[in-house]
């Protein structure tokens, strides 16, 4: 069975077609010279990479992982070649500034790119796409002087980068954070303290590694207030970034885990170690986000990559297996049974599957849009517009995208039956390393609070009604298009609909502030069954233009009109119950007192 393989046409489709990426370029000054010969070049040659050279090595990371000796950390056979590989064809420069030597190109190309190294290998994929944080940070609010020093190598790929915020008491709640920044005479800081589950933090694939580290200085204040951001090099460099010795940091240990076991999850301890302050004293929390937007939106990628992955095994093992006769007749009568693919119930698991990966990089590639508006030299205004779109569209793509992910990586492993339950086929493994991105950058319940307290309450509402009206032009816009007519009327429906809960959740907050907290998670799945929809019957609305028109690709069309109506048939009701689920209150929650909980 194929490690992986790059789904190129549907890639095509959701750039070309359903978004208008020519369109989308032209009208962005930064990116009119990129042309669909560039971007198609980069989609066939980030394919092979991500087929040849690093797919086959999702199996040895998973079954070797990774080393620990002193401090040492040796990654499984080939991932250190496979970086080498990857940095001498240009990769980690994609997507980046020329002035710090990248190719300039849009973010919504390097995140096609970063859609084909995670899905065909997560834990080798971590190493580079962990660095985008730490460049993005010291992009916006480095010094001059840091950027030449840090961000230029970074940008290269010579170097790696990290961010160092959960401490072993510390995980969300950051304003609890205990690691001390010490100021010394020459202006730079030293840094003490511990840091734990960080994702590539020590490695031996770069020649240095850039920790993009959370710290309090001497009698800042209290709780989140009081917090700075540093660079801290794994080893001290001069400012044109020559290395001098090692630094005061050191990886105490690497974490046991259930999955992306390729992929070093390290404990740092940070003992007078050398660093340098990002942005203003005191405001590292804001510094912070700039990274953190970065992984979410990276991390809802990483529920995209295993549900394709987990279609691609599935139906790839569901045309093959034979079992049972089909209820209507034999499907294949010159065997002794039938493809499990003719069985309702495998239709019903891989078209989950396959709505949800087609339909997630719809949503992933209309975010990194944004991003590409926001940087593309726009106006201020139109930037803005792009920001609080994306910083809407951030918390349901990183929540939804992961539990439907996970979702349809089980769907995937059910497929096999029991054999989906040993490893040689790869689908338990695709359900493992699929279970941390729920978590990390983080967990379901933080995107939820964050999407409906501050994003949609805490604007008034604005941010939402910045997206309804997107749905809202598009049901006007198709009307009288046949072809999406009960469609349009389904969205129309939960436009509205969702409009109305938003308020009600948000009256009945102002009597109980708990209301908040017991609806979100319910609010987040139902915005992101609503935007996904959105997504699909635009995508319907192609298909049949395009079937209208004669293409002689006519079974990719149909598949398309097909797979829209499973999902508005099929997953969008599921927004029903989440309706009433939501507005049932705080109270079937917190009734019961805590030590009643257990006896």
């Amino acid at each position: 069975m194929a490690d992986y393989k790059a789904p190129q046409r549907d890639i095509q489709f959701t750039l070309y077609e359903l978004l208008d990426y020519e369109k989308h370029l032209q009208s962005l000054p930064n990116y009119q010279e990129v042309g669909s010969d560039i971007v198609n070049a980069i989609i066939e040659e980030g394919a092979k990479f991500a087929e040849n050279v690093i797919g086959p090595l999702n199996r040895v990371g998973d079954t070797e992982g990774c080393k620990w000796d002193d401090g040492v950390v040796t990654t499984p056979t080939g991932f250190k070649e496979a970086y080498q590989q990857f940095v001498e064809a240009g990769w980690p420069s994609l997507a980046h500034d020329p002035a710090v030597g990248g190719q300039g190109l849009p973010e919504s190309l390097g995140m096609v790119l970063s859609e084909m190294t995670g899905s065909a290998n997560w834990s080798w994929g971590m190493y580079p796409g962990l660095s985008h944080g730490a460049m993005n940070t010291i992009a916006e609010h480095g010094t001059d002087q840091q950027k030449e020093t840090y961000l230029t190598k970074l940008v290269s790929g010579e170097w790696t980068g990290t961010m160092c915020l959960t401490e072993p008491h510390c995980g969300t709640d950051l304003g609890m954070l205990r690691t001390k920044a010490e100021p010394n005479a020459d202006g730079s800081y030293s840094i003490s303290g511990t840091k734990i589950f960080i994702s590539a933090g020590e490695h031996d694939m770069a020649d240095n590694i850039v920790h993009i580290v959370l710290a309090r200085l001497p009698d800042a204040p209290q709780g989140t207030k009081g917090i700075s951001l540093f660079i801290v090099p794994k080893f001290n460099v001069e400012d044109d970034g020559t290395i001098i010795d090692r630094n005061g940091v050191k990886c105490g240990s690497i974490e046991h885990k259930m999955g992306i076991h390729g992929n070093a999850t390290c404990v740092m301890n940070f003992d007078d170690a050398k660093g340098y302050l990002i942005g203003p004293e005191n405001k590292g929390l804001m510094a912070m986000f700039t990274f953190m937007n970065t992984a979410r939106l990276g991390t809802a990628m990483q529920g995209l990559a295993h549900a394709e992955v987990g279609f691609q095994k599935s139906l790839e093992y569901a045309r093959d297996r034979l079992q049972m006769r089909a209820l209507s007749g034999a499907k294949n009568p010159e065997g002794p049974a039938d493809p499990i693919i003719s069985h309702p119930d495998v239709r019903r698991m891989l078209l989950t599957q396959k709505a949800f990966s087609e339909g997630g990089r719809m949503l992933i590639q209309f975010a990194a849009q944004q991003v590409d508006i926001m940087h593309g030299g726009v106006s201020e205004e139109e930037a803005k517009a792009a920001d609080d779109l994306l910083s809407f569209l951030t918390p349901i793509a990183k929540a939804f995208l992961t539990e439907v992910g996970f979702e349809s990586a089980n769907e995937g492993l059910q497929c096999f039956g029991g054999h989906g339950f040993i490893s040689e086929w790869g689908a338990e493994q695709n359900v493992r390393d699929c279970r941390i991105s729920m978590l990390y950058e983080g967990t379901t319940g933080i995107q939820a609070l964050d999407l409906l307290g501050r994003k949609v309450l805490g604007s008034g509402g604005e941010l939402l009604k910045g997206f309804t009206k997107i749905v809202h032009t598009f049901c006007k816009e198709n009307a009288d298009n046949p072809a999406v007519a009960t469609y349009v009327e389904t969205l129309n429906g939960l436009n509205k609909e969702w409009g109305e809960l938003t308020m009600k959740i948000g009256t009945e907050a102002m009597n109980n502030p708990e209301e908040v907290g017991a609806a979100s998670v319910d609010y987040l799945m139902y915005s992101g069954y609503v935007v996904l929809g959105y997504m699909w019957a635009r995508a319907a609305s192609v298909a049949q233009a395009k079937l209208d028109e004669g293409t002689t690709e006519t079974a990719f069309y149909e598949a398309k009109l097909k797979t829209a109506r499973f999902y508005f048939e099929r997953i969008l009701p599921r927004t029903v119950s989440l309706t009433q689920t939501m507005l049932s209150g705080a109270d079937n929650l917190l009734d019961l007192d805590a030590e009643h909980f257990a006896f």
